[in-house]
């Protein structure tokens, strides 16, 4: 699809593979390119479930620190939303997302990973945000998306001391969901969502839409959006399916429809 980040769909699951040698850097490019490969999947109905993967050796190992070198705060001023808005577009596909780490997820790696639904993790695999390191801060989502996965204290930690974090460390504290041998990894992300390529695409979309935006507003709101999805599924084929086979006792057949 583009020159750092390639699409791959097969068997109703699209890969966004990053390809940009040695440390997938999240330079400019990568990002916009992040961010069509998301619009693409997202409007392609074929596409159940999607894994971001950056490859056998290494996940993502932060931004293209080069690229920061010569930016002014006037320049960041006007890049540094776009640089959310991209990875903002992961979290925003509408179906099940997991990223499939090796190696490094650092910095702007870690929050492509946060990003994701689900994180399955090699064994060998560092995760972390050691952005402060540079004087910095997580500037993709880190200081939100990790706050609201493992708890602000253990997020601070991360964030103000810069450490990278194991594997066994990730699956403790949340951070990883799964943790395999580096050469599973990826079938082990095509297994995890194995189970929603055949089911209600839109009961999916819509538990994800009202889990992640109640999490941003108050126990109230949440409801009010819970109530309003539930009842739009009242419309789809696949609440008729599915309630029509439980009374008649047999497995539903979903169409995504």
């Amino acid at each position: 699809m583009g020159e750092f980040v390639r699409l791959e769909i097969a068997d109703g699951i699209g890969t966004i593979r990053l390809d940009r040698p040695p440390m997938n850097a999240l330079n400019v490019q990568v990002q916009e390119e992040l961010r069509a490969a998301a619009q693409a999947l997202s409007d392609d109905a074929s596409v159940r479930a999607v894994i971001v993967y950056g490859g056998e050796k290494v996940f993502a190992a932060g931004a293209d620190i080069t690229e920061f070198a010569t930016v002014s705060y006037p320049d960041m001023v006007a890049r540094a939303g776009a640089l959310s808005s991209a990875i903002d577009s992961i979290a925003r596909i509408p179906k099940p997302v997991v990223a499939a780490i090796t190696g490094y997820a650092l910095g702007g790696g870690c929050e492509l990973a946060l990003a994701c639904d689900w994180r399955v993790v090699a064994e060998d695999a560092k995760l972390g945000q050691p952005e402060i390191k540079l004087g910095l801060i997580p500037g993709a989502g880190g200081t939100q998306r990790l706050a609201r996965l493992v708890g602000p204290a253990r997020s601070k930690d991360l964030i103000f001391s810069g450490r990278m974090v194991d594997s066994d460390e990730a699956l403790r504290i949340g951070l990883a969901d799964r943790v395999v041998p580096a050469a599973e990894v990826y079938s082990t992300a095509v297994e995890l969502v194995r189970p929603y390529l055949t089911g209600p695409a839109f009961a999916l979309r819509a538990a994800k839409q009202a889990i992640d935006g109640g999490l941003s507003v108050d126990l109230a709101a949440g409801l009010a959006l819970e109530s309003h999805l539930f009842a739009g599924l009242f419309a789809t084929d696949d609440r008729l399916e599915g309630t029509a086979a439980f009374v008649e006792k047999r497995r539903p057949k979903f169409t995504g429809r």
